[in-house]
């Protein structure tokens, strides 16, 4: 079982902590706060109140036993460089690092972070484009010009194969699942049909999807 540890419990980290904890893996919660590590103690395996930027402090905990280690420190920029040194330094397999910005992010990089994320910018992301994309439940950014998103197909696609719709040639559009109801259809075929009130989750460049949106 993945051992998983995230240091930060505000809310971001709070709800990455309870939510892996939730789905059966084993979860050490961090914070140098008593009333944020108190206030979670029962919805993960352990809650520590600890100094992220001590040195010592996170050695003795053990993280680099962890397969995973969150640092998801929110306004101290300074001290979720630090812990994100430290526990690299410590062997940690996989540091994942929140950024507030941009500089943030490369000076997370630079010190060895496996991955950064930007939750408060991805998340703006994603709501402006469910705003004004009718047919767009959902909509995860890969990169700056790839997305994956889910899409309610137009009436004009019911009735027909993802061979005669052509999507990859017609949009440069990669099909990866058909919702229907409760069943997904992973890596459909060309022969796959579509039915009233499908979604399809798709891959492709951002301006590609834009496209397609507009043309549908």
């Amino acid at each position: 079982m993945k051992q998983f540890a995230v240091i930060g419990l505000g809310r971001f980290g709070t709800s990455v902590a309870i939510t892996l904890y939730r789905m059966g893996y084993e979860v050490l919660a961090i914070d140098s706060s008593p009333e944020k590590v108190q206030a979670i103690a029962n919805d993960v395996t352990h809650a520590v109140e600890a100094d992220a930027t001590d040195e010592v402090a996170l050695k003795a905990l053990g993280l680099n036993n962890c397969d995973v280690v969150v640092v998801a420190i929110g306004q101290d920029i300074k001290a979720s460089i630090l812990a994100t040194l430290v526990l690299k330094g410590a062997g940690v397999p996989r540091v994942v690092a929140k950024a507030q910005d941009d500089l943030h992010g490369k000076v997370l990089e630079k010190v060895g972070a496996d991955q950064v994320i930007y939750p408060e910018r991805d998340m703006g992301i994603r709501v402006a484009n469910n705003l004004v994309s009718t047919n767009v439940l959902d909509h995860i950014e890969l990169s700056a010009d790839h997305t994956i998103a889910e899409v309610i197909i137009p009436a004009s696609f019911e009735g027909k194969t993802l061979g005669q719709l052509n999507l990859r040639a017609r949009y440069g559009l990669n099909v990866l699942a058909i919702k229907r109801n409760e069943q997904i259809i992973i890596s459909p075929t060309a022969e796959d049909y579509l039915s009233h009130n499908d979604i399809i989750i798709v891959l492709g460049e951002k301006d590609r999807l834009a496209k397609f949106q507009h043309k549908e």
